[in-house]
């Protein structure tokens, strides 16, 4: 079927020119000029979109508190961010194939902090969800505009470990933006708290203005809805790519659930924290830094599938360890939890992008609004399950989702071992 865009889809990441090639050896990758540059562009703009997407996460019980919400009400400021992203990534990423990746990268990122800006000011929760929703939906644009950029510009070797590094200043971003609103809204309130993350995330979108490289491997190509349902079509029929789509929605519903909720829990009986300590205990998110950057050398020893096996294996330890009610259990289940997120989130988001030959953004794009449609669920269904259940009603979600990726991961293994078998040619018996 035909790509989305004629001329901009045909490239492949997997398929490089040869090295004597003068546009092979434009191809950024780690000692040549402009990765440097690339990277740090990248891991601010990775900075800047957590911080802005999860900025009312650790706040959600002051947030409860302010406007008389429960906890599955307050809920959707965070839901109502990733819902939002999820359901206008794939648009904008098809707009990324006509206007370019750095520009649409450039304009996500201007429009979600302008509106950061405007959420401390909301009057009321309603207006505050829809400020939230608006924020996430103009952010939409950077995430997936970021892995089919890196895929264009990034030789295929470093692929894994350039999508790493973004994906670790996703995790700066989240840790961050957690604990400035910890801190902050401890000394001065909520709504500071929320504008310092706004300033924060300013701070991001000049670095990412001034360091980020031409696109020198991007050619535009036009809008045509009919050839990108094709496109969308040819991905979704794809058994891979559904298959790692749903890993990573998986993953992100556990990761969504445990840190919606982890801030209820943390504030009452037995460990009854204060709001700063409760933004400081997302210092954890260094350890996802540290995973998602070694995913490329984890890939590199164990393969795709085992680090997967890998990734969900630590999540679920995490998940049961955080079950004990000793403070110290349970900051380091949050940090097995963060870990193996992180690790399997670089495999999944890595792996679409070497798998999609074609339509490049939208795959990624697929991949985005899978993750945090996840996100949005977990985020929702987390809190309903703690409300029913306490924190035992969240791990089982968590664990449910765990299984999922299991499951999945496990079928995949069967797929590729028969896949091998087939390709064996058969040896000829003598007569």
């Amino acid at each position: 079927m035909p790509p989305a865009s004629t001329k901009a889809s045909i490239r492949t990441v997997d398929a490089p020119a040869p090295p004597s090639s003068p546009v092979s050896a434009q191809r950024l990758e780690p000692g040549r000029p402009g990765y440097r540059r690339m990277s740090f562009a990248l891991f601010a703009a990775g900075v800047a979109t957590f911080a802005l997407l999860y900025s009312t996460q650790a706040l959600l019980p002051a947030v409860s508190a302010a406007f008389g919400a429960t906890a599955g009400q307050a809920s959707w400021t965070v839901s109502a961010a990733t819902g939002a992203l999820a359901l206008c990534v794939l648009p904008l990423s098809a707009l990324s194939e006509r206007f370019g990746r750095r520009q649409m990268m450039t304009a996500s990122l201007t429009v979600a902090v302008l509106v950061g800006l405007l959420i401390p000011f909301a009057p009321s929760l309603g207006w505050l969800i829809a400020l939230r929703a608006v924020q996430g939906a103009a952010l939409a644009g950077l995430p997936a505009s970021a892995m089919a950029y890196l895929a264009e510009e990034v030789r295929p070797k470093a692929l894994v470990a350039a999508i790493g590094l973004f994906v670790a200043g996703n995790s700066i971003g989240g840790m961050s933006g957690r604990i400035v609103t910890g801190w902050v809204a401890q000394l001065w309130g909520w709504r500071a708290a929320l504008g310092a993350v706004g300033l924060l995330a300013v701070l991001c979108a000049l670095v990412f203005h001034f360091m980020i490289p031409k696109a020198r491997h991007f050619t535009p190509g036009s809008l045509n809805p009919k050839a990108l349902a094709r496109t969308v079509g040819t991905h979704l029929a794809d058994p891979l790519l559904r298959r790692l789509y749903a890993i990573g929605a998986l993953f992100m519903t556990v990761f969504g659930a445990v840190y919606t909720v982890i801030g209820y829990r943390l504030v009452e009986a037995p460990f009854n924290l204060p709001q700063g300590v409760v933004g400081s205990i997302f210092l954890v998110y260094l350890v996802g830094t540290a995973s998602s950057a070694a995913a490329g050398k984890l890939v590199g020893r164990l393969g795709r599938r085992g680090a997967l096996y890998l990734a969900v294996s630590t999540t679920a330890a995490g998940l049961l360890l955080s079950l004990a009610g000793q403070l110290a259990a349970v900051l380091l289940g949050l940090v097995l939890i963060t870990a193996g997120f992180f690790a399997g989130h670089a495999v999944a988001s890595s792996s679409v992008s070497r798998t999609a030959t074609t339509g490049r953004a939208q795959a990624s794009a697929l991949y985005q609004s899978a993750y945090y449609l996840g996100s949005s669920v977990g985020g929702t269904l987390g809190a309903v399950a703690f409300h029913a259940g306490g924190w035992a009603g969240t791990v089982a979600l968590g664990l449910f989702a765990v299984l999922g990726v299991v499951s999945i991961t496990l079928y995949g293994t069967r797929v590729a071992r028969a896949e091998r078998l087939r390709a064996v040619p058969a040896v000829a018996l003598p007569n």
